[in-house]
């Protein structure tokens, strides 16, 4: 595959998680020797020409160097809300939206998930019978459905799947067995369990 910097998609970095079940802020987890937002962050950068990062309010410690910044429009609608904003603040038509809790991001996986089908309004893996709605591709044509959502404190982002406008293409686990580490690329941190899993030697099996 092409290493070019992708010009006609921006990277979304959702990064104001409250990171209850963990207990502490996820974005300064180290693994690996660096926090996974820096790790993420640096990532996107070298994939797509704009990087945004979604925040709910200003974090003077994190490095946003060399990204855009956007701050929730909609207060307190998770990962939902963020992706909305993301759409939003994004300059191209087309997004890839990641949380700020997978250390594992496989290039060769995102390259692949963008260019997948460039018509989708939405390109999601669904592994083991579950949706991966922060490691997928949305068009701006879902923030209008996003939006409704959170009016009515539909949070789940799985449910904008179901929409009949959207054309949303499914990518089973199946496309991913030629990258490798690929579906580790969809591992995330949600408990200090899954740090320990992340950091030993099976964490490449979901």
């Amino acid at each position: 595959m092409s290493r070019h910097v992708i010009e006609n998609v921006s990277g979304v970095l959702i990064a104001g998680g409250k990171s209850r079940r963990m207990g502490h802020d996820k974005r300064f987890l180290r693994v690996g020797g660096a926090s996974v937002f820096d790790r993420t962050r640096t990532l996107l950068m070298s994939i797509f020409a704009e990087t945004i990062v979604v925040l709910a309010e200003p974090i003077p410690s994190l490095d946003v160097h060399g990204c855009q910044v956007a701050y929730d429009a909609i207060p307190d609608a998770g990962s939902l809300g963020g992706l909305y904003t993301g759409l939003m603040a994004a300059s191209q038509p087309r997004v890839f939206a990641v949380a700020c809790d997978m250390p594992f991001l496989d290039t060769k996986v995102i390259r692949y998930m963008v260019s997948f089908d460039e018509a989708a309004d939405v390109v999601v893996a669904e592994l083991g019978g579950r949706f991966q709605p922060m490691h997928a591709v949305y068009s701006k044509r879902c923030a209008q459905f996003l939006k409704t959502m959170a009016e009515r404190h539909d949070l789940k982002i799985q449910n904008l799947f179901q929409k009949e406008e959207l054309r949303v293409d499914v990518v089973g686990a199946e496309k991913f067995s030629s990258f490798g580490i690929g579906l580790r690329s969809f591992q995330n941190i949600n408990t200090p369990e899954d740090l320990a899993f992340a950091e030993s030697p099976t964490s490449d099996k979901l």
